[in-house]
């Protein structure tokens, strides 16, 4: 049976990541996006992204935007591909294989 990835399988970070790899490798979301789109806190969503960051399945871009502090995040190549290796577990589990 095809292994879960234990860093992503938790909700709020399969969520992150799944939102993520849906941009193309050059896009990266805004953290406001991502809180307001997973509803969660500030405080929830900067744990879970340093957790994936940790990891080295995001990057997290910190610019000031009009003189204020912005983050943007993206999927790593390395994050992508653990994504979808999770997702092929995924499958396996619910085809029974």
């Amino acid at each position: 049976m095809a292994e879960l990835n234990e860093i992503i399988h938790q909700t709020v970070r399969l969520r992150i990541m799944a939102v993520l790899v849906t941009l193309e490798p050059t896009d990266e979301a805004d953290f406001t996006y991502l809180r307001d789109l997973l509803k969660v806190t500030d405080g929830n969503l900067g744990a879970h992204l340093r957790k994936l960051e940790e990891a080295g399945y995001i990057a997290v871009n910190k610019t000031f935007v009009e003189r204020k502090p912005r983050s943007f995040i993206s999927a790593t190549p390395a994050g992508r591909r653990v994504f979808q290796d999770h997702v092929a577990a995924l499958q396996s589990i619910l085809q029974n294989k």
